[in-house]
Parts: structure tokens; C-alpha cells; sequence
């Protein structure tokens, strides 16, 4: 019987079965590199969710944790460019999340932690009138910029 690695193996060029590997391993170091920096307690209060452009998205479920690990920012940053510099992280965005992150890949997490809800933002849509880009000098500049105001007014006024 053939393992999935090597059934994926076969579908798949080597290229993206280690590039794959490489963002199983970011993930998987979390824990590593925060006990490196004298957080590791962080690891069970936090998770990478997910890598975007560069910046490592981190999820943490409490505002507490948030806090420590903004001052630990830059050496986790510093520490995943020493691991995986062909990721080139530059920034890490911290969020806090509704649970608690799984403590570790296989665990089901079934707490929650209860924060107040989120307001949904609304805003109104209005079509700007030249008045409103009356500090733009570039008239080719403001002329754009008032038809995609013009057009993104229209898309609300017909999703309401």
C-alpha cells in the first residue's frame, strides 16, 4: 500500500512538495522559536494562522498574550529569518481570536474564550462630489479618483 507522501509525490513536482514541507515546518516551529525567546508558555496561547506577502499572522486568545509577544516582536522575527529565509518575513500581525488556539495539530479545541462581540461597521454610501477631492491638485489624479468613488457608491447602493 502506498503512503499518501508518496502518492503526492507522484502528483506533484518535487518543487512544491518542499516548498509545501517548508510551511508545514514555519508553522510547526512556533513553539520552538517562542521558547527560544523565553515566551514558550506563548505557544499555548497562540498559533500562526497563516503567512501572507511576508507577514506571519499569529493568533492569540487573550489581549494579555498579545502584548508580551509585541515586545518579543522583532527576535521572532529575527529567528524565523535565521530558520526559513527563503519565507522572507518581515512583519508578524497580531490578532486576538474568539478560542483558544489547539495545543497541538491532532487536539479538537472545544473552550472558548468569551469576549464582547465585534461591531459591525457600517458606512454609507454617498457619491463625492468634486468638493471632496478639492485638495488634490493632479486634475487627472482627482478625475479618477472621483469616478471609482462614483462607481464604488454604485456597488452599495445596489448590494443594499
Amino acid at each position: 500500500m502506498k503512503t499518501a507522501g508518496s502518492i503526492l509525490s507522484s502528483l506533484f513536482d518535487e518543487q512544491f512538495v518542499k516548498k509545501a514541507q517548508g510551511y508545514t515546518n514555519l508553522f510547526d516551529s512556533w513553539a520552538d522559536i517562542t521558547a527560544k525567546n523565553g515566551i514558550a508558555e506563548a505557544a499555548n496561547h497562540s498559533r500562526i494562522k497563516e503567512l501572507e506577502r511576508g507577514i506571519l499572522l499569529v493568533e492569540m486568545d487573550h489581549p494579555g498574550w498579545k502584548q508580551i509577544l509585541q515586545t518579543k516582536q522583532k527576535e521572532l522575527i529575527k529567528d524565523y529569518n535565521i530558520r526559513f529565509p527563503e519565507m522572507k518575513i518581515s512583519g508578524i500581525s497580531l490578532m486576538l481570536g474568539r478560542s483558544k488556539p489547539a495545543r497541538s495539530a491532532g487536539e479538537k479545541q472545544t473552550e472558548t474564550t468569551e469576549y464582547p462581540p465585534i461591531p459591525e461597521q457600517t458606512f454609507e454610501a454617498h457619491e463625492p462630489s468634486p468638493a471632496d477631492y478639492g485638495a488634490i491638485k493632479d486634475d487627472d489624479l482627482r478625475e479618477k479618483l472621483i469616478k471609482i468613488g462614483q462607481a464604488i457608491a454604485e456597488r452599495e447602493k445596489g448590494s443594499t
